[in-house]
């Protein structure tokens, strides 16, 4: 075969090799054939929501390290030093004998005697307040100390001295004497919510300006046992000791309260922390300012927690507001014409949830003021004004212990005994003369008395709201009971009275 048709065959069957191979690639993009395996679609995953920037006042963006460096320098160290005396023959009472003396010489019972005087020193922290020097601190910081010495941000040490203390709200101020000093704006407390982000700035262990973050984890809290007056703001910001006296501060670099307690049982974070708020703190502050003592509001009524089975009893439709035990002689809600058995449910424009939030309430008014109070009176809405007079600084508490006595066992009394009161019982029992009863000298274990509440040494003042004078009362009452009806009865116990429901 010639040379050149050699040639033409092998450049034909190349140009259809390569023909074929465009054409198979074509049909594939076009997906003119079959594959052979199934493709899964990927789905991206959503993409999270971003939270909003946090704004300062003035709308810029702010985070939490300018709000660090803004609030870190008005926060101080404070350390106390106490003084205490050493108990006579403490530590060194085998070279006080003389016998030691006589072998071994002054010289070295001087050496090893134990120092009369002990120096005890604790650490906290404190908030600038006012320019002027003016301090905030927890009063168990500083109560009992002896030379307090205030380390400030700029590293100077300063001399301190106690303006006032308000052991009830475990907040004192102290003053530096110097001006000029940096501040925390203050920040409305009462708008607080929980879940907000905070800052708890302070000196744990002595590590000077400690910046730790949390939330608010809740608010108003009470009956912690910390404090006379409880209105705790709780955070889970790490406050440990050492924090006591620093504060806690919003997103905006706002004070919103002191740090004061820690829950713990091991001594250390555990992530419960406890703060004074703002607003509670601040009238103590220009209080302690001003004359060196805090002045609260006083009405002059006792007063407890409404449950449903009271709610009921009183014509109340829900268990919010308080319910008045008793109204004591010469005080602001006699004069305002308020009774035993009335439910407060709005207290100067705020609605009364409980008998803490009532009581901090009253005590923060101004003496002098008069305010309205809304409240119900055999079911029906009421309204009166009483103007707010000055708490006494003591009020007296006495008991007594019962004596043995008659049986009284009828119907949902079954298992109390009581007895006349005895004619020394206004005095011994700390009874009102207008306010007899009888006397409960044993309450059976089990009994639906003993489940009420009821105590041996209370007064049953009344029944089913009706006044009881003494036994005869008392029998004729309680008999007078159907079989499976409640009582509500009136106990005087330890110069305050409550309503207990007794049922059968």
């Amino acid at each position: 075969m010639p040379a050149h048709s050699r040639n033409s065959i092998f450049l034909g069957l190349l140009l259809i090799g390569v023909g074929a191979l465009l054409g198979l690639v074509v049909a594939s993009d076009l997906g003119w054939l079959p594959t052979g395996h199934a493709v899964r679609e990927v789905v991206a995953p959503p993409v999270p929501a971003v939270l909003p920037p946090l704004t300062g006042p003035g709308g810029s963006d702010r985070n939490f390290v300018e709000v660090a460096k803004a609030v870190t320098p008005s926060v101080v160290n404070i350390s106390t030093t106490r003084t205490s005396r050493m108990p006579e023959g403490h530590g060194s009472a085998p070279f006080e004998d003389p016998f030691f003396r006589r072998f071994f010489g002054d010289e070295l019972f001087r050496r090893f005697e134990a120092p009369k005087d002990r120096h005890e020193r604790s650490l906290g922290s404190g908030v600038i307040a006012d320019p002027n020097g003016y301090i905030i601190t927890n009063n168990h910081v500083v109560s009992k100390a002896d030379e307090i010495k205030v380390l400030l941000g700029d590293k100077r040490e300063l001399k301190a001295k106690v303006v006032g203390k308000d052991p009830k709200t475990d907040i004192a101020v102290i003053k530096v004497e110097v001006q000029g000093l940096p501040i925390v704006p203050w920040a409305d407390s009462d708008k607080l919510q929980v879940g907000e982000y905070v800052l708890a700035i302070g000196n744990p262990f002595g590590l000077n300006q400690t910046v730790t973050m949390g939330i608010v984890s809740a608010v108003g809290r009470a009956n912690v046992g910390i404090a006379e007056y409880e209105d705790f703001i709780q955070t889970d910001a790490a406050i440990n000791p050492g924090n006591s006296g620093g504060a806690l501060v919003n997103a905006r670099g706002e004070l919103i309260g002191i740090n004061t307690a820690i829950f713990s049982q091991s001594g250390g974070y555990m992530g419960i922390g406890f703060a004074v708020p703002s607003n509670m703190v601040r009238l103590v502050m220009e209080q302690l300012i001003k004359g060196g003592k805090v002045v609260r509001g006083y009405l002059g009524v006792s007063i407890q927690e409404l449950n449903q089975e009271l709610a009921k009893q009183f014509g109340a439709t829900e268990t919010r507001g308080v319910l008045i035990t008793d109204v004591l002689a010469d005080s602001p809600a006699k004069r305002g014409k308020l009774e035993r058995g009335d439910v407060i449910i709005v207290y100067d424009g705020h609605a009364v949830l409980n008998p803490t939030q009532f009581r901090n309430l009253v005590a923060q008014t101004p003496v002098g003021k008069k305010v309205h109070i809304k409240f119900l009176r055999n079911g029906k809405e009421r309204d009166q004004e009483v103007m707010v007079a000055e708490q006494p600084v003591t009020m007296a508490k006495t008991g007594g212990e019962p004596e043995e006595g008659d049986l009284n066992a009828d119907g949902v009394f079954v298992g109390v005994e009581v007895r006349e009161l005895p004619s020394e019982g206004s005095r011994r029992f700390n009874v009102p003369r207008d306010k007899p009863g009888v006397l409960v000298v044993r309450v059976a274990q089990g009994s639906p008395a003993e489940e009420a509440g009821l105590r041996a040494g209370d007064v049953i003042a009344e029944i089913n709201r009706k006044p009881i004078g003494g036994l005869g009362d008392f029998s004729k009452i309680a008999g007078n009971l159907a079989p499976k009806e409640s009582a509500l009865i009136l106990v005087l116990r330890s110069n305050r009275s409550i309503y207990l429901t007794i049922k059968p």
